[in-house]
């Protein structure tokens, strides 16, 4: 694989723009190799032309085109010269190169080249600086966690101690001492990433696997760490000045936190969970210091391949004079990163895994998940067998001819809503496992939008598998429930088969909330978890997967009502009559006014309590807009219910205003708030300035796609004289095109999260600290 496609594929997706412009800097090359070979043909042709007119009379005169390489010392010499500029109001430096061979013809391109790729490495220096200063200010808060910690295991585990004094071992320290964290020796650091190796030696096809372990392993010297001089602080003094943060994890936190203090008492259950906590906080810091060892590696790395492509188009040997500069710089010196890594090691080790290397280290380093070639083959399997299924189901309808007989239409009309539920279910993960292919595709970082844990989250072949599999349970199910209805040798036991699609039910239920780790047990936990906070909003802290799950389920209310239907039809006995009389039960159409608003009643809470802190504090009025769209969403579904059960020409132009209200305000929002899009004075007319996907047809495709499939969300409303299908096919149908929406909505509005935390180089999430100071809380206050 060559250089360009790893470089681009190790990259921070977020720290994108921070990165040296490798493939801007080919192009230049280009250009200069495209200007040195013209050079050489006009060269070449003159050459020619003047021997044959002078006979060969002179062959001293032939032409050469490059210079002796015995003085190729010279040359590279005088190829270049960098200065160091120091800015007056800042003392960051940065670095100007001067090319010394300007004079000579196509000159103007190689200067170009370098003042690029002078630009590129300040660029790079300037971002490598910004955030390693941030993470020593981050070590140091562990560092001050880390003290609370052992003071408060001190304080639990021995409540009446005598000598309250806690001394600190140097181990215990995880932020670097100024002293400590000066840089190498110039040049040195470059080896050291690599094991040993030169930077120009490596292989490009072994870069990835170098990459990927680029962080060494620390063995720190035990009489190194015994000769450190170990720190007193005494016990009371830390205690007295911490408090215990709570996370808001359940209800009663959340409440705690809106109407008084959310401080966790000194106790063991609040040690664990704090324990719990900072682990957190340590593997997501160490998985931020790997990543930029990665950035410093990748960017030197780049550099020296790009000058090893410019000595060979320009045939000047410059390349050892610019790498001496880039291995003096600071992504190529500075050492601060290295000692971190080892540091937090050595305490996460220590303090987290009871002295196990192994058991640390696997924690801090998860294991990056691998795709495998079953799920590839049972993927293709299920499929084949799915579209077998549906040929062999619409044969045997055709066969028995069930549609031509007088109870056909009924039959129909009672057992297709009990399978449309699975139907709707493998729609939504087949738009899923799209989503995640084109997010793959465009390197949109979904796994760190949703918090998915590394090595867990599922690709999008496995969220194939799963619909696939799914699809071919559910048409076995119905298949089966068509042969044994036909089966004369069965007409006496009628209530078997109407008992299928509840047992397909169960199965589907008990694997998904079955508690062994079988069939993708950490993603169904993320599931469930993230369905059980959008049950209990707005008592659990809003968070992304959580309202994207909400939003999602606002698509499946004929899902949601099929599960009504299944209580009702089995509950209440109407499957011995095999009869679907459930609305002329008023419990039933009851709840089915309450199931339709369910989803964007849970959406409506989840923004509840966010709008009114927000509104407080941010003092943005856009998130109360957002809880007033999901408020005239629900106001139209009650009264396009309304209008559903009880008809009436009233109640059609109150369902049609209230509907055509409510999509202009949830159209205008998918496309100017979600998608950023609409933007008329951006780089891109009517669009926004940074785009994913290459070709801008897309982007008016899908917001003309969503516009029409809103609208038809009105179709239930106007009830247009479709006699070729039956009211449940149409209303089937839309149900469908909904999911398509919103599978279209997932793509681009994951894609503008994405461009958000860009924007911002956020490429970790912020996990919250189990202890807050109060020395911290005043200071804040001074501030």
């Amino acid at each position: 694989m060559k250089f360009g496609k790893i470089y681009k594929k190790q990259m921070v997706p977020e720290w994108v723009e921070a990165y040296m412009d490798y493939n801007g800097m080919k192009r230049i090359l280009k250009e200069i190799r495209s200007y040195k070979h013209s050079k050489l043909t006009r060269a070449a042709s003159r050459v020619s032309r003047q021997a044959e007119a002078l006979h060969r009379s002179f062959s001293g005169l032939a032409f050469h085109p490059r210079h002796s390489e015995q003085h190729a010392g010279d040359i590279e010499d005088q190829v270049i010269k960098v200065d160091t500029v120091q800015q007056d109001d800042d003392f960051r430096q940065f670095y100007k190169t001067k090319f010394l061979k300007k004079s000579e013809e196509g000159g103007e391109f190689e200067e170009y080249f370098f003042k690029k790729l002078d630009e590129n490495l300040n660029k790079v220096n300037k971002f490598y600086r910004d955030k390693v200063e941030e993470v020593l200010e981050e070590a140091a808060l562990l560092d001050k966690q880390m003290d609370a910690l052992i003071a408060l295991r001190v304080k639990v585990q021995k409540p009446n101690a005598d000598n309250l004094n806690l001394e600190k071992h140097p181990s215990d320290k995880v932020v670097v001492e100024a002293s400590d964290s000066s840089t190498r020796t110039p040049g040195t650091t470059n080896k050291d990433m690599v094991h040993g190796m030169e930077r120009t030696d490596i292989p490009e096809e072994e870069a990835t696997h170098i990459a990927a372990d680029i962080v060494p392993v620390s063995h720190t010297d035990g009489n190194e760490e015994e000769a450190g001089n170990g720190e007193k602080q005494d016990l009371r003094e830390i205690l007295e000045r911490v408090k215990m943060n709570d996370a808001l994890e359940s209800p009663i936190s959340t409440l705690k936190g809106v109407f008084g203090d959310s401080n966790e008492p000194i106790s063991k259950k609040g040690l664990k969970k704090a324990e719990e906590q900072l682990r957190l906080v340590f593997s997501e810091f160490y998985q931020k210091l790997r990543r930029l060892k990665e950035y410093s590696f990748m960017n030197l790395l780049a550099f020296s391949k790009i000058m090893k492509k410019y000595e060979k188009i320009a045939s000047r040997n410059a390349s050892r004079n610019y790498m001496k500069i880039v291995d003096n710089s600071l992504i190529g010196s500075s050492d601060e990163v290295n000692r971190l890594l080892e540091r937090v090691e050595v305490t996460f080790i220590k303090h987290f895994s009871s002295g196990n290397r192994r058991e640390g280290m696997k924690s801090l380093r998860p294991k990056v998940k691998r795709e495998r070639h079953r799920v590839t083959f049972f993927s293709g399997f299920f499929s084949g067998c799915s579209i077998a299924l549906v040929v062999a189901v619409v044969f045997k309808i055709e066969s028995r001819k069930i549609m031509d007989k007088d109870y056909g239409t009924e039959y129909m009309a009672n057992i297709i809503p009990l399978y449309s539920l699975f139907g709707f279910i493998i729609l939504h993960m087949l738009m899923y496992s799209a989503n995640i292919y084109f997010w793959r595709l465009y390197r949109v970082n979904y796994t760190f939008i949703f918090g998915f844990k590394q090595g867990t989250e599922l690709g999008y072949r496995d969220v194939f598998l799963i619909s696939t599999g799914l699809s071919v349970l559910a048409f076995i199910c119905f298949l089966l429930n068509l042969q044994l209805d036909m089966d004369w040798k069965l007409k006496d036991h009628k209530t078997l088969p109407e008992v299928i699609p509840l047992g397909l039910v169960a199965v589907v239920l008990s694997i998904l909330f079955c508690p062994f780790n079988i069939i993708y047990r950490s993603s169904r936990l993320f599931f469930i978890r993230a369905l059980f906070h959008c049950i209990c909003a707005p008592l659990f802290e809003v968070t992304l997967p959580d309202f994207f799950l909400a939003d999602h389920l606002t698509s499946q209310i004929q899902a949601i009502r099929s599960f009504e239907l299944f209580i009702c039809y089995y509950g209440l006995g109407e499957y011995l009559q095999r009869q679907n009389k459930c609305h002329s039960h008023g419990v039933y159409n009851a709840f089915y006014f309450v199931v339709a608003v369910i989803p964007y009643w849970l959406r409506f809470l989840q923004f509840f309590l966010q709008c009114i802190r927000r509104l407080c504090k941010e003092k943005e009025s856009v998130h109360g807009y957002n809880a007033l769209k999901y408020m005239l969403t629900i106001i139209a579904v009650i009264i396009r219910t309304a209008y559903e059960l009880k008809k009436g020409r009233t109640w059609m132009i109150l369902a049609l205003v209230s509907s055509g209200v409510a999509t202009g305000m949830n159209t205008f929002w998918d496309i100017v708030i979600d998608w950023g899009l609409l933007r008329r004075h951006s780089q891109n007319p009517y669009l926004r300035d940074k785009l994913l996907v290459p070709h801008k047809s897309v982007y008016f495709a899908a917001m003309i796609v969503n516009v029409i499939l809103r609208v038809a969300w009105m179709q239930l409303v106007l009830e247009f004289n479709l006699k070729s299908l039956h009211k449940i096919a149409v209303t089937s149908i839309i149900s469908c095109l909904e999911i398509v929406r919103r599978g279209i909505w997932s793509f681009f509005r994951l894609e503008n999260e994405h461009l958000n935390n860009v924007g911002k180089y956020r490429a970790f999430k912020s996990v919250p600290h189990p202890f807050h100071y109060y020395d911290d809380e005043d200071a804040d206050k001074d501030d």
